[in-house]
């Protein structure tokens, strides 16, 4: 009986290694995959990101949990409102969650691109993004929008550019940063893990936005040819 319970446990125990160690090889495997398959469409520095009509600002709490200013909710709003002044982004579609009448985050993007000079018919609120994959299957489905700029941290955007691209949107990412700041382990590990998530969502289970609507396309102006913007944007970032 002590035998037959030894060999039980061993065979137990055999079983678990196995599985942690499929599962760790999933999750190293798909954050691989997820970095170097959007890495060539990421730009870090803001005057090489590629213009076009509408940049998706992803929403974040203005304030941290301890009180203080959210330094990636300030990074997103400065690199947006950097991106609407050169010419390289004609619109905005701030995205963000609103489940509460306390809690706002297109709102205070609304704000706060206001306060830097963005003026409010280049913005346009979203107010039931409540996650990266809403965001974008909303931009596409709701807002009409099949190619667009992504606005967000570094190691935010390569999820959501392997989203979009997954969705059949043709995106590229600028870099919101803040030098000054340290990404803390705590969301690096919460970012590799919904790097995996993300792959399960887009190919086994299948995953819904929370809230689709109706159809409500962004009406833009019609945008200056490309050849015209360009220089300009060399004249702003080479000027003393």
């Amino acid at each position: 009986m002590h035998n037959v319970l030894l060999k039980w446990l061993g065979r137990l125990l055999m079983s678990l290694g196995a599985l942690l160690l499929l599962a760790t090889l999933l999750f190293i495997g798909g954050n691989f995959w997820v970095l170097a398959t959007t890495a060539a469409y990421i730009e870090r520095q803001p005057q090489q990101c590629r213009p076009t009509d509408v940049g998706i600002v992803f929403g974040t709490s203005h304030w941290t949990r301890s009180g203080v200013r959210n330094p990636h909710f300030h990074a997103r709003m400065r690199t947006a409102a950097s991106l609407i002044e050169h010419s390289q982004v004609d619109h905005l579609l701030l995205s963000g969650d609103n489940r509460t009448q306390a809690y706002n985050e297109p709102r205070a993007m609304w704000r706060e691109l206001y306060r830097r000079g963005v003026a409010s018919e280049q913005m346009t609120m979203d107010f039931a993004g409540f996650s990266t994959y809403d965001t974008l299957v909303r931009a596409r489905d709701v807002f009409q929008l099949d190619k667009t700029l992504l606005i967000t941290q570094g190691w935010h955007l390569p999820r959501a550019i392997y989203i979009g691209r997954a969705l059949g949107m043709d995106v590229t990412g600028c870099v919101a940063d803040d030098a000054t700041v340290n990404v803390g382990w705590h969301l690096k590990l919460r970012e590799w893990a919904a790097r995996v998530a993300t792959l399960g969502d887009l190919y086994i289970w299948g995953r819904e936005p929370y809230f689709l609507g109706t159809p409500e396309p962004i009406e833009l102006k019609e945008r200056a040819p490309i050849d015209l913007i360009l220089p300009s944007l060399n004249e702003r970032f080479t000027a003393p």
